[in-house]
């Protein structure tokens, strides 16, 4: 499909009168490139790489001019830059994304107070109790991409539909800066022809199996008897892909997501090896964990880490706390102690991060006393510093004259 290069784009050119598409998706085109040419307006039209300028980062992000010669998110820099040589590498500043993402949520929120967050840069919107004043989904979807640019300099792209499976799916069928309406009656028809990895859920190697029973579209999917499904895939995946692939989705828009975890993540300029470097890098991020987990009103129950090597190997570690945490030492202690276990220390890493899991409210599942007083107060007087004036002025002394933003790359609520 379309929503990597731009290609096979489909739009609704002209109005499309049906009410029931009010499931809208919108999402926003190139995000972090597109805010970075803000400030580089001279760079419209080019391909451009946000990330840092190392053969050892990835990108972050890519324009669609870019995307044409191959280059995607999360891919090696040094890939990149070899399909794509003549690209225009620009640092990123995911402050300006934060800025950004929150005028452009606002904006949905004056269509509709049913908003569902998915991320820094995409939404769930129903708009059924808009219709009356706003106009059709069509109208509707026109006036959020509008204002949008109106009032930001971005573009979105926006799929309506009767369902969120099929709405997200039209929004990538519209990019880049376009609106695609699927009415109910028209649902099956635009679903069907879809190749079966556009089934949500569907992976590479469950697309394998589906092609190996003869089923490579979306239509083969739902006209399939799911006997042959549950035996290929087990009950619960066969019921779940025959009911999209019959264009049926339940769920509703979620205004209040949970979040699940917060993390933080560092890939390294040269592999590292030295124990103590590493160990210094799970203190800088446990603290920012904590920092995201304090201002976020929550405690982690579980602690994991991920340690990449420099053979492109990459484990996970995890640990379940006694008493959930939202203190950086206490994460440090556990993340420490999993990389001793980890039974690779030593080896040269490429990457190392830290996250918080299993996120509860503070009181829930809490003991009746709490061992880390001391560290407590410590923290929360470097938060009160950090929000008087910014940057942490305070920090262990392991840590001094370290910047703790150098080259970490944003890593949000999953």
């Amino acid at each position: 499909m379309s929503k990597q290069d731009g290609s096979g784009r489909q739009v609704s050119a002209t109005e499309v009168d049906a009410l029931d598409p009010h499931i809208l998706h919108v999402d926003m085109d190139a995000f972090f490139a597109s805010v970075e040419l803000l400030d580089h307006p001279e760079l419209v039209g080019k391909p451009v790489i946000v990330g840092h300028p190392s053969a050892r980062s990835v990108v972050t992000a890519a324009t669609y001019e870019a995307r044409r010669f191959g280059v995607n998110s999360a891919m090696p820099m040094a890939v990149a830059m070899r399909r794509c040589p003549q690209a225009i590498v620009l640092e990123p500043h995911y402050d300006r994304y934060q800025k950004y993402s929150a005028i452009v949520m606002d904006l949905f929120r004056d269509v509709t107070p049913l908003v569902e967050v998915l991320g820094i840069d995409e939404a769930f919107l129903d708009v059924a109790g808009a219709r009356r004043l706003l106009g059709s989904p069509w109208r509707i979807g026109t006036l959020i991409r509008e204002r949008v640019f109106a009032e930001t300099g971005l573009r979105c792209s926006v799929g309506a539909a009767t369902t969120k499976y099929v709405a997200k799916l039209a929004s990538g069928r519209a990019k880049p800066d376009g609106l695609l309406v699927i009415p109910g009656s028209e649902t099956l028809a635009f679903l069907h022809p879809q190749p079966v990895s556009a089934l949500w859920g569907v992976g590479p190697k469950t697309a394998e199996k589906l092609e190996r029973l003869g089923l490579r579209t979306v239509g083969d999917v739902a006209a399939v008897p799911e006997d042959t499904l549950r035996r290929a895939l087990g009950p619960a995946l066969a019921a779940h892909f025959q009911a999209l692939a019959q264009g049926r989705d339940p769920r509703a828009i979620e205004t209040e997501r949970a979040e699940k975890s917060i993390g933080h993540e560092r890939t390294f300029e040269t592999d590292i090896a030295s124990i103590a470097e590493l160990e210094r890098e799970l203190l800088r991020l446990s603290n920012a964990v904590a920092v995201r987990l304090r201002q976020a009103g929550v405690r982690a129950r579980t602690v994991a880490i991920k340690l990449r090597f420099g053979d492109f190997s990459t484990i996970t570690r995890s640990r379940t706390l006694a008493e959930p945490t939202d203190l950086g030492r206490r994460l440090y202690e556990e993340a420490r102690a999993l990389y001793a276990e980890s039974g690779r220390v030593g080896e040269p890493i490429r990457l190392i991060g830290v996250r918080g899991e299993q996120l509860l409210a503070p009181g829930i599942e809490a003991g009746l006393w709490d061992d880390d007083d001391d560290w407590r107060e410590a923290e929360q007087a470097l938060d009160a510093i950090a929000a008087k004036f910014g940057k942490p002025l305070v920090r262990p002394a392991t840590l001094l004259g370290r910047d703790p933003d150098r080259r970490m790359p944003m890593r949000g609520v999953d």
